[in-house]
């Protein structure tokens, strides 16, 4: 089985004190700020390898990307997580991008790989929202771009030859879809417990190929891509006030009680 993994580099929520954003273009300014592999991202990879082990020839596992190029370092821990080929979309035209202009590209890129290496994927895997953005777009906008069978909030996902078995949390029951690829499937964190990145694994992600795309390579249209080819702007923006306020502790659990009462009033929630 060929499968295919969306993932995205996200800033380190351990130092969310390092974001800023550019109040005239709208976007995050990500120059010296840490960043990590979007969690969710790292189940849809587990969850790829998972399934990549089944049968009786192993499958093929690749990740994609679109960031800056000094989040190359995040495809190697894909790679060393155990994926076997990364590629990175990695342009100035790309940013400001929306989910529109990314799923776009996304999609690009989907179909140089498999026409370079003569395949289709039997699945595309993401995470069902980022922890950046949140909107749970991209894995179905690329999919349309694309034409092919999505489905979304997948917390269970099995293959038994040619068919795939999804299971998809709603708000009051489980639903379960099965049909055959090639298609697109965002998942959730219930799905798995991504692994750990191991020594053994950084070093075989030395030996793997990344391969790092511009718009040209892509033969995207530019007005498509990055904010040019975005239609969702940034309104307004404000930071927070991030302050604190100690108090007293209450000595029974009656003042206590009166006592939050009080600040939530006073709050005017």
């Amino acid at each position: 089985m060929n499968i295919l993994v969306l993932i995205k580099p996200v800033p380190d929520p351990e130092h969310e004190g390092d974001i800023r954003i550019d109040e005239a273009s709208g976007r995050i300014v990500r120059e010296d700020v840490k960043h990590v592999l979007d969690p969710l991202s790292r189940n849809a990879l587990e969850a790829a390898l998972q399934l990549a082990k089944q049968g009786e020839t192993p499958g093929f596992v690749a990740v994609l990307s679109m960031a800056p190029p000094q989040m190359s370092d995040k495809m190697t821990e894909a790679l060393a997580m155990g994926a076997d080929e990364a590629f990175l979309l990695s342009d100035e035209a790309f940013g400001g991008a929306d989910t529109y202009a990314t799923s776009y590209t996304l999609a690009a890129a989907v179909r140089k790989i498999e026409a370079e290496k003569a395949l289709q994927f039997d699945l595309i895997l993401a995470g069902s929202a980022s922890a950046d953005g949140g909107t749970s777009h991209v894995a179905v906008q690329t999919a349309e771009w694309l034409g092919r069978t999505h489905i979304a909030n997948v917390c269970r996902l099995e293959t038994e030859g040619d068919l795939i078995r999804a299971v998809k949390r709603s708000e009051e029951v489980l639903l379960t879809f099965e049909g055959e690829g090639p298609a697109v499937i965002a998942v959730t964190r219930d799905i798995n417990k991504p692994r750990l990145v191991t020594a053994m694994g950084i070093i075989k992600a030395r030996k793997k190929p990344l391969t790092v795309w511009n718009r040209e390579d892509l033969g995207v249209e530019p007005e498509r891509t990055g904010l040019t080819g975005s239609p969702t702007r940034a309104g307004r923006l404000s930071a927070p006030e991030n302050r604190r306020q100690a108090r007293e502790p209450w000595e029974t659990p009656e003042e206590a009680a009166a006592g939050i009462r009080k600040i939530i009033q006073e709050a005017g929630i």
